[in-house]
């Protein structure tokens, strides 16, 4: 099953439970984030490559997570209006959840389950999973890994 058929949601900054089959023939790139994390400043690099690609059906989706070091400790609200000021995010971005431990996210059950490398945690913020049009996980990459380092796989699916 791929994550289009996968029945998985989540609720948006706006508050609307959205659908994963609504992307569907979609590429994907989706990140956990976090506002005071030394990989932060990647929000710049996220937008640039949004931008880029929005045209042609990709899409970036920003899951906050406070679960690193208490990186993201603010409201939902205040974590987007950050994103909005300080990077000019314009890709959409949901509510804040957890990617690890008893809470995890539905999402990141299945993305942990799916991937490509094995490993049953995320490990820090900034970890990201590009998806392709069929729903399918090609790659998972670790925080280090810039929006730009990942800009030639997203072109070779789009």
């Amino acid at each position: 099953m791929n994550i289009y058929e996968s029945g998985l949601k989540a609720e948006n900054m706006n508050g609307e439970n959205v659908d994963f089959s609504q992307y569907k023939g979609k590429v994907l790139l989706v990140v956990n984030t976090a506002s005071k994390c030394g990989y932060t400043k990647q929000f710049a690099g996220l937008e640039e490559v949004y931008k880029k690609y929005k045209d042609k059906d990709f899409l970036i989706l920003g899951f906050p997570c406070n679960q690193f070091a208490g990186q993201d400790p603010g409201t939902d609200e205040e974590i987007l209006s950050f994103c909005q000021v300080n990077y000019g995010v314009s890709f959409p971005m949901f509510k804040k959840l957890k990617v690890n431990g008893p809470e995890r996210h539905e999402l990141y059950k299945y993305l942990l389950a799916n991937n490509p490398v094995s490993s049953n945690r995320i490990k820090w913020n900034f970890e990201k999973f590009l998806i392709d049009r069929d729903g399918n996980i090609v790659n998972r990459y670790i925080s280090k890994d810039t929006p730009e380092d990942i800009a030639p796989a997203i072109e070779k699916l789009l």
